[in-house]
């Protein structure tokens, strides 16, 4: 059984959540020119109703909200139902990074990278699906990172927060491909935004935030699950994650310079 992709994204109702910048303002732009109505939030409203701008007033909507916070994903769920009726894409773009290594570990960065990065995602699953599945469709797309692959310096928080984003994608997927909603989990490498900007390392097979919405929605256009790139690098990390330790933490030690 093959899980359903998107034929159009013309009049499809999409929220984005993490739309303000980066990876999910890039998604938002081209959405929108691809004739979708757009729901747009983040914590940023300034930056949302300036982007809104790039479409018709009927076609966006904007609604800020903090992804720890439940009953704001909740009435932002509501006014989306409200307005159009329903939800047809899920794209949950949101999320947080701090360097952190064990040698600066801090517990208090680590709490607030899981609760944005793991807990928010499982926040605004728990809102959309159950009109999901009573009408038996619907995407839920997740952007998680190859981060979560397996451990690699300086992600002591992040990573652990992806890594339990693609197990929480596995099993979606398992639950709901017989009930007709499809998961896309979504893994990129280094993409130019405000938070790379904080690596002071050089990035391989670094790409833009367009490039990065190029690759997600032909993606989900196609009904792909495992959705991850720039394939070079992304390739090369999941080619990691299957060798034993020793030889994977060997590789790591000589050719990652972090």
């Amino acid at each position: 059984m093959k899980q359903k992709g998107v034929e159009d994204f013309a009049s499809k109702r999409v929220w984005v959540i993490g739309a303000s910048s980066g990876i999910g303002e890039a998604c938002t732009i081209a959405l929108i020119k691809a004739g979708a109505k757009v729901a747009l939030s983040s914590r940023r409203a300034e930056r949302l109703n300036a982007l809104a701008q790039a479409g018709d007033q009927e076609q966006t909507l904007v609604l800020p909200l903090d992804v720890t916070h439940q009953e704001q994903l909740a009435d932002a769920h509501q006014s989306i139902l409200a307005t159009w009726g329903g939800l047809d894409l899920l794209l949950f773009v949101s999320g947080i990074y701090t360097p952190l290594r064990a040698d600066n570990f801090d517990f208090d960065v680590a709490q607030k990278t899981i609760d944005a990065n793991l807990l928010g995602p499982m926040r605004a699953v728990a809102v959309v699906l159950p009109e999901m599945l009573k009408s038996h469709a619907g995407h839920i797309a997740i952007v998680g990172s190859v981060a979560g692959y397996s451990g690699l310096p300086k992600a002591l928080a992040y990573g652990p927060s992806k890594a339990g984003i693609i197990n929480f994608c596995e099993i979606l997927y398992y639950d709901l491909l017989p009930q007709g909603v499809s998961v896309h989990m979504i893994s990129p490498g280094f993409v130019a935004t405000e938070a790379t900007a904080q690596n002071d390392f050089e990035m391989p097979a670094l790409i833009t935030p367009d490039e990065a919405a190029r690759e997600i929605l032909k993606g989900i256009q196609a009904g792909v699950f495992d959705i991850h790139f720039p394939k070079r690098f992304s390739g090369f990390l999941k080619f990691l994650r299957i060798l034993p330790y020793p030889l994977y933490f060997w590789i790591l030690r000589r050719f990652v310079k972090i």
